[in-house]
């Protein structure tokens, strides 16, 4: 009797392949919630890195900027002597010789201050004819004028400047505008 099986133990055995059986799904389940979690932790891998990649671009950018307009309050600071040296040389009579050396050197001297702006990428903007510009300049007055086109700069009271094409003064301007239409007489008598 020992090669024939009890019938006793057939349902045992059902039992342990019941068992065995189970233990498989429940291992293949696990598989798929740690496969889950794996591909999770990768994706907040790359954010975590593309976040970090984020920041060291935008220090760099902040830095750079830093360093690019690091000058702007000092140029700013030095146009008051650039707008008095010019109007120094605006009144300074060019006729008269006693004051010709004085106006040479005040001639060096603002030349000299404007190139070493330039120097620092400061830009003067002197529109003087050109189209007005709402973004470059300040219009202090409008004129009438037949010389000019409508909407140009006729007079330029003060320049304006620039550093690194990033405006740091407006130019103060006079903006011209076509002649008003004379009045149109109406002959009363008719």
């Amino acid at each position: 009797m020992s090669d024939e099986q009890n019938p006793a133990q057939e349902p045992e055995l059902a039992e342990q392949d019941t068992e065995q059986a189970q233990p498989e799904i429940d291992v293949n389940a696990r598989i798929e919630e740690l496969e889950a979690q794996l591909a999770e932790a990768k994706e907040q891998v790359i954010r975590a890195a593309a976040e970090v990649q984020n920041t060291r671009r935008r220090a760099e950018q902040d830095v750079q900027k830093a360093h690019k307009f690091a000058l702007e309050k000092f140029a700013g600071d030095l146009l008051a002597v650039v707008d008095s040296l010019e109007r120094g040389l605006e009144v300074a009579d060019a006729t008269n010789e006693t004051l010709r050396p004085m106006r040479e050197g005040m001639q060096l001297t603002f030349k000299q201050l404007l190139d070493t702006l330039r120097r620092y990428n400061v830009e003067r903007i002197d529109p003087h004819g050109q189209p007005f510009n709402p973004e470059l300049h300040q219009a202090m007055s409008i004129q009438e004028s037949t010389q000019a086109e409508p909407d140009s700069v006729l007079k330029v009271f003060q320049c304006g400047y620039s550093i690194h094409d990033r405006l740091l003064r407006p130019a103060m301007v006079v903006v011209s505008k076509a002649p008003a239409e004379p009045p149109v007489k109406i002959d009363e008598q008719a």
